[in-house]
Order: structure tokens, then sequence, then C-alpha cells
């Protein structure tokens, strides 16, 4: 009934509002007038003195003109707070005196003391009421409200409270903090449990959120927090991280759903700025792929090392003009000097690739420019070699020829003895560059692999989330297969420290940590969103999913997929400079038996002769093992054993 009348008030224009609050005061302040006198006289028998209510004549009118000067209507009483107490204390003072001076002036029969005993009672009644509204209020929105636990009640958790009990969708029921100091205490009028309660705030409260207010938290300390939540029927979110907050770059209101690098996450290690610097600080920079995962995440890295030019290289429009925006708006907020050049083109260009690096000056080139979908390449074998062999082997030779300083291939664990044709075209990248370092001495080449990164275009993450949006099924390839992850941001700059560690024909290989079995990701992911992951088939007799069930369904592995992922094609690495950086001991061919091999490839690609590109790459010294008979390309399957002859490629055009 109460919350109805409520309602029916909030709903009126502003100047009813303010209407009804001016008829209340009257009302109040003649109420605590009549109180203080019967207070003070102890005695009814002032009512029948009419001369006791010309006080009144004077004290409502004033009283309200003060309250209004004060701003009392202006201020929403669904959102006063405790700031709002001194302006009604100094109303209400206000008030007395002008009660106080009638008494004196008039000569009225009220007691010099009334005025003093007015003040409490008026603060209790016209502060009262507003406070006891705007309670109601609140209680009537909680109960749309999703109900959240607060994870942290230090000075983030307190502005988070104060932050959501401004806002239209979650209500806080309780604090839970490691800390045993703060275990027991009240913080904002709500209480601060242990983790280990958190069944019983579900349970007590109706609990349906858990937020972690921890901004300054390492990702190892999240990612040990976020394994033991990730059991309780609760959905995580999260703030953003502290860097973000003393950027500027988020505010501490902006509340996300946790992501599952969040869970996966450890402690970086302190990058070297000596290694960071070397080939980036004072120098011209070319990013190839500049519009993918891995190529932005390096640009925007690169963008803060201080280099003096930038370039950014991609074939896609898009994803060009993209991180080019972003590195814009990047710069001119921190002030960056630094000139930022987008170049559209294609790596397999040697003549516009040598033109780019020699009219720029490049001393550094991060080639991350590729094909990196298994199965897409798989199906579409031609185009996969030519881009990722012949791309790779045309920048490569621009770059000496450009006498470029430095050039660092972005390479990858499926390099490593592999089943699929994305993985031997990126092994043989990385032949390509370790027989032009042989070759010469002007232009440094080196490698760098590792596994998936967390949240890139090719990882299974975003494909994870959708499908969760979306209501389910999740489905993983195969129960057992796992794989290497690292986040975007740690890759990038643990390439950037091994490029600069290199001394020509390098590979490096990055710590990836231990793998991780996919189908456990994706059960984590279900968890994480606070529902309930269900294994295909372990349902009883066949029961439909139940609200807040997921499916995970286990499909065929893919085209060239392979269950488990290797780092190392020999049996051993030496570390380096960096504890999370290898250096590996690989099989190279010299420049003369590979030039060889790749004139015969290119041809078979002329050709659109699939069979032939299967027997060489089957004979080259990469390990290369198909996980299926015959090549998934869908062109060849369409039509036999070859495919319509394509344009001559950069190798014959470089004259090599």
């Amino acid at each position: 009934m109460i919350y109805r009348f409520l309602s029916t008030m909030f709903k009126l224009r502003r100047w009813q509002k303010r209407l009804v609050q001016v008829l209340l005061d009257s009302v109040l302040v003649a109420l605590s007038f009549f109180t203080a006198m019967i207070l003070r006289l102890d005695s009814f028998d002032f009512i029948g003195n009419h001369r006791v209510w010309y006080a009144l004549l004077v004290l409502v009118p004033v009283s309200l003109l003060v309250f209004a000067r004060l701003g009392f209507y202006r201020i929403l009483i669904r959102f006063i707070g405790l700031r709002a107490l001194p302006t009604v204390f100094l109303g209400i003072a206000a008030s007395a005196s002008v009660l106080q001076l009638a008494i004196f002036f008039a000569g009225l029969p009220i007691p010099r003391s009334v005025p003093a005993i007015y003040v409490p009672i008026a603060l209790m009644l016209i502060g009262g009421v507003r406070f006891a509204v705007r309670a109601l209020f609140l209680s009537r929105e909680s109960r749309r409200k999703t109900r959240v636990v607060i994870y942290g009640a230090g000075e983030s958790g307190r502005q988070v409270l104060s932050s959501l009990r401004e806002g239209p969708e979650y209500a806080p029921v309780a604090f839970v903090d490691d800390s045993p100091l703060l275990q027991g205490t009240v913080v904002g009028a709500i209480p601060v449990h242990s983790p280990d309660r958190l069944p019983w705030i579900i349970e007590t409260y109706g609990a349906q959120s858990v937020l972690l207010a921890m901004p300054s938290a390492s990702p190892g300390q999240r990612a040990a927090i976020l394994r033991r939540l990730e059991t309780l029927p609760l959905q995580i979110q999260t703030i953003p991280g502290m860097a973000d907050l003393v950027s500027g770059r988020a505010k501490i209101s902006e509340i996300a759903d946790v992501s599952i690098e969040d869970l996966l996450g450890r402690d970086p290690v302190p990058p070297r700025q000596d290694l960071l610097d070397a080939d980036i600080r004072g120098k011209t920079v070319l990013v190839t792929g500049a519009g993918g995962s891995i190529g932005s995440e390096l640009s925007r890295q690169i963008l803060h090392l201080g280099p003096v030019r930038l370039l950014l290289m991609d074939i896609s429009e898009f994803g060009l003009y993209t991180i080019d925006q972003e590195l814009r708006q990047t710069a001119g907020r921190a002030g960056l000097r630094v000139e930022i050049a987008p170049l559209v083109g294609s790596v397999r260009d040697h003549g516009r690739m040598e033109a780019i690096l020699r009219r720029f000056a490049v001393d550094t080139v991060y080639h991350a420019a590729a094909y990196k979908h298994v199965p897409l390449v798989e199906q579409n074998v031609v185009e996969g070699i030519r881009n990722n062999v012949f791309g790779t082997l045309a920048a490569a030779r621009a770059a000496v020829a450009a006498g470029v300083q430095a050039f660092i291939l972005i390479s990858t664990d499926k390099a490593v003895r592999p089943t699929n044709v994305m993985g031997a075209a990126k092994r043989m990248a990385e032949l390509v560059c370790q027989a032009l370092a042989g070759e010469q001495k002007g232009t440094r080449f080196s490698m760098v692999r590792f596994g998936n990164v967390l949240g890139s275009s090719g990882s299974v993450i975003p494909l994870f989330r959708r499908q969760i949006a979306a209501g389910g099924p999740v489905t993983v390839t195969h129960p057992e297969i796992n794989r290497y992850f690292m986040t975007i941001p740690e890759a990038a700059q643990l390439v950037i420290q091994a490029g600069a560690m290199a001394r020509g024909g390098d590979v490096f290989v990055l710590d990836m940590g231990e793998p991780v079995r996919i189908a456990d990701l994706a059960m984590k992911m279900v968890r994480l969103s606070g529902l309930n992951p269900v294994l295909a088939g372990e349902r009883p007799n066949g029961r439909p999913l139940e609200a807040g069930e997921i499916e995970i369904v286990f499909t065929d592995l893919r085209p060239g997929e392979k269950l488990y992922e290797e780092l190392l094609v020999g049996g051993g690495a030496m570390p380096t400079q960096h504890p999370r950086i290898l250096t590996a001991m690989e099989q190279a061919l010299p420049w003369a038996t590979l030039q060889g091999r790749l004139a015969a490839l290119e041809s078979a690609c002329e050709a659109g002769d699939l069979a032939a590109i299967k027997a060489l790459l089957l004979d080259l010294p990469i390990g290369y093992a198909p996980a299926d008979a015959d090549f998934c390309d869908l062109t060849w399957k369409a039509g036999g054993t070859s495919v319509v002859p394509l344009p001559a490629l950069a190798f014959a055009r470089s004259g090599a």
C-alpha cells in the first residue's frame, strides 16, 4: 500500500512535488512547535491562549522561506544523503532563531527555552521524514535490483557501495574480505564477512552476483580468488584495474563481467626496460599485421616506448583504420610525439615492402601478418602458403635490401611437428628467417614462438562467450584437447624483449605456463557467468536442461587440429636473460638448399597442384605429419587434385 502511494508521489511533476513538500513542512513546523510547548510546560493549558499561536503566523512562512533559500526543495528526496544533514540543521536553526525573535519582540507568552527544544524535534521530523521516504524508496528499488556481494571492504569497496546504491541495477547485501581485521565490522551499514561464509550469504540474502572491488590486486591474487568463487552459483563481476582507474580510461562505477583472462592470469615478471628500449626508442618501427590481435597490441606497447615513427601495415582496411584511430587518440591524451603512419598493403608485395622500408628508413620490423586460423588455412592451402611462407620471404628479403637492423617474426607453437598447413607454413617461415640470418649480417633475424593468446581473433574464448550469451550449447572439439594460453599484453611485451636479445637466427620460446584443458576452460567460463555447465550425455534419462544450465557438447577434431600443442621441435631449451623467455636450438637449412625447395613450392602453388604441395611439405625437414590423409582444401575437393593456376608469387619476382 505504502509503496503504491510512493510510486504515485514520485510520478508527480516537479512543481507538484515541491508543493507537497511545502505543505508537509508547514505541518511539521507547527507540529514541532506544539510538541516543544507540551514538553516545556508539561501541560495543554497553553492551547486556549490565542497569543501563543501568533508565533506560528511568523514561524511557518519565514521558515518555509529560509528552507527554500537553502535549497530544501531542489534536493531530490530519493537521492538525499548524509551530506544534506548540515543544510537541514542550518535551516531548522534559522527557523528556531525566527521563533526566538518573535517571542522577544512581540512579548509572546512562550518560554524562552522552547526554541531550543524545538530544534531537535524539528530536526527529527523534517529531516527524518525525508530520510524515511528515501529509505522506503531504496527498499522498493532493491526488490527489483540484483542482490550483490562486494568482495573487498577497502576504500574501493566503499566507493563501489556508494555508486551501487545510487544506481538502478544492484542492491549490495554484504561485504566479504580476506582481512581478519575487517571481518565482523560494518561498512556503510553493510556487514563484512569472511569469504568462507559466502554459501550462507547466498542462502540468507539471496545473493545473485559477487563484485570484485580490488583494483590493485595482482593477476595471481585475482586468479586465486576466482578459483575459490567459480564453484559458487554466482555471477562474478569486477571493477576496472588500478592502471585504468589512474589513467582515467575507466571509472570505479564501471562494472563488467569477469573475463577468463582474470582466471588464467599470472603475476607478470617486471620487464627489463633496456630490452624494451633496444629496438624501439628513438627508432622507426614497422608492424605488419597491425590490425590483428598480436599486431595491434604490439603497436600499443611500442607507442609508449618512444619510437620516432610507428608504421602500421595491414591488408585489412577496417583493422588498420581501427588501430590507427586508437593510437592517435592515445598519443593525443598522453602527449606522445610519435609520427603514426597507416599503410595499406600486402606483405607478399616485395616491391611495396622494400619501398616502404627504404623511404621511411625503418630500423625494426615486427612481422605479425599471417593467416592463423588452422581450419581456414587447411581449407585454403595455396593462399595460406602464399601469405605465411612467401609473404614472410618477401618481407624478410626487403628488410635485408633496405638495411633494416632487426626483423622479428611472430611464430606459433603449431610450427612444432605440424599436423596442419598453417603450422607447416609457419615453420617454413622460421626456416626462411634462419637461412637469411646465415646469409648476411646486416639484418638481425629472430623468431618468437608461443601458443594461444587469450581473446585473440583465433582463440576459442570469443566463440565460447558468444555461445554462452546465446544460451548454449558450448562446443568443444574433444574432451582431452588442451592448449597453452597467455594474455595478449604479456605476449607482446615478451616478444619485444625477446627480439632485443637476438644475435641472428635465434628461435625464442615464451614460457606459457601449464597447458589448459579446453573442456575445463569452457566449464569455468560458464560458471563465471553464474550458470551451471552440464556435459553432454550426463543428464539422467535425457532430461531437458533446467534454467541456468548450459550444455557442453563435444564435436570432432577440426581439420589439421592437434590434441596437444608443443613449443619445441628439439628436446631442450636454454634460459635467457629473462625468466619467461627461452631460446631453442632448432634445425636450420642453408639458403642454397632452402632456395631450391622454395622455388619448387612456388611452382606448385602457381600451378595449383596440391598433390605436389603436399609432397614438398612432407619432404621438407619440418616434421610435417598431416592429421588427414587428404588435404581439406575446398577448391581441391570441388574439382579434383588441382586448382586454377595463380599469378606469379613474390619469390619469383624477387629474382631469387
